[in-house]
């Protein structure tokens, strides 16, 4: 049997557990005997299979003590020095220089190959990585997608599209995501490589642990290997992002209405499927409470399972919820601008249709666990609105039973006319 090498660095890491930085790695035999010794993580650990493959492909070892220490967390120079040593992952076309004046010895080449494989942009920092400092979730999600898009330029368009998505975390309707993450933890959330907390919180700010990183590592391998358009949850998000609605991936039956559905008198040149044409712009109305534009519109099908569901299901629908005739959940942020006072009543008149209607928001549980915006949080308690820029999720039905209105149409006071019926 090959004997490992043992660099001085390899020998620490031995002696006191944690990340492997240089050297060779030793065989898969003794590492994975040594995942045996590990006393605090039993095989009903959850991440008891990834920190074994881990230890196996010499990402970690375990500490004297008998102990891996799952819970604790990982510093930017482990981290860096982990994803440095992912073979699979390509170098970057435009390669970086490591220009950090704060990382340690022992790290410096892990963090320079993280750097030559994508993970981490020197441009982003200012000269110093902070390398000691624990890797927060959301700098974790800024790597692992950074990485991806070296891997496939389509998730680097990705990363552009999700600009103006719904991003289905707690943190996001909170106002609590900051920007320079946003998007990395859209793309993190829509391959399934990360995921929201039991509290909702995606948790940008909460420290990433051995046994988290034991597990991201598989993760990464199997979606870097994954095309982005293979994610249904990430086409949701990306779509959203483009065009304000995730409709044609969850009910692309729904097309633009068909021309003789018209007067022969009608422009249909101004008939549209395209929901980016009347997003955020101002829309007729019906009667004259309010300006209405429609920020974003997601419809979230009841009836399927798994990964088959939309990624919006969590944050909108109880499992308990059920509908008539085969309908769809339809959810729709809204923002008005009252023009002098309006009853919650009134704001179900303005646009009357069983889609794209103000009237009430979600009443789930999974909507108030999220923190999304509630009409009550805009009335009084006589039902009248005390604000004059309300912005809010309602909800409606998307119906497909011909015996329905499954109709839906929208039109700017430009007069485009988005107008899409059910096939």
């Amino acid at each position: 049997m090959k004997k490992m090498i043992l660099t001085g660095v390899t020998a620490l890491a031995l002696l006191t557990g944690g990340v492997i930085g240089s050297g060779s790695i030793g065989s898969s035999v003794e590492a994975a005997q040594a995942t045996l010794k590990f006393k605090d993580v039993p095989s009903t650990h959850w991440a008891a299979a990834a920190i074994n493959s881990a230890v196996e492909q010499g990402f970690f070892q375990g500490y004297a003590d008998g102990t891996f220490k799952p819970g604790s967390p990982v510093t930017k120079a482990e981290m860096a020095s982990i994803l440095g040593r992912l073979t699979d992952q390509p170098n970057a076309a435009i390669q970086e220089t490591n220009n950090f004046t704060d990382v340690p010895e022992w790290a410096k080449s892990g963090v320079s190959a993280a750097i030559a494989k994508g993970f981490i942009s020197p441009a982003n920092y200012n000269g110093k990585l902070d390398a000691k400092a624990s890797l927060t979730r959301g700098e974790m999600a800024t790597w692992l997608a950074q990485g991806l898009s070296v891997v496939d330029s389509d998730y680097k368009q990705a990363l552009s599209d999700v600009t103006n998505t719904v991003i289905p975390a707690k943190e996001y309707f909170t106002g609590k995501l900051a920007s320079n993450q946003k998007n990395a933890v859209a793309v993190a959330l829509g391959t399934g490589l990360m995921s929201v907390a039991n509290d909702k919180n995606f948790g940008t700010d909460r420290t990433t642990t051995r046994a988290e990183v034991a597990v991201l590592i598989a993760r990464y391998a199997s979606v870097a290997k994954t095309k982005p358009a293979d994610f249904q949850g990430l086409n949701e998000l990306r779509a959203v992002g483009l065009t304000g609605t995730n409709l044609s991936i969850i009910a692309p039956q729904y097309k633009k209405t068909a021309k003789n559905k018209f007067l022969n008198s009608y422009d249909y040149s101004k008939v549209t499927d395209n929901f980016s044409e009347v997003r955020n712009k101002e829309l007729v109305t019906v009667t004259n409470y309010a300006d209405v534009k429609v920020k974003n519109w997601i419809i979230v099908n009841p009836y399927v399972k798994g990964l088959n569901r939309s990624i919006y299901y969590p944050v909108f629908v109880d499992d308990k919820e059920k509908l008539i005739r085969g309908s769809y959940h339809s959810f729709v942020e809204f923002d008005l601008k009252i023009i002098r006072s309006m009853s919650q009543l009134q704001a179900g008149s303005l646009l009357q249709s069983p889609s794209i209607n103000a009237l009430k928001s979600p009443n789930s549980v999974s909507f108030s666990e999220y923190a999304a915006p509630h009409i009550n949080s805009s009335l009084d308690n006589k039902g009248i609105f005390n604000v004059k820029n309300p912005i809010y999720w309602a909800k409606g039905l998307l119906h497909f039973d011909k015996d329905l209105t499954t109709q839906v149409k929208l039109i700017t006071k430009e007069g485009t006319d988005f107008n899409v019926t059910a096939n």
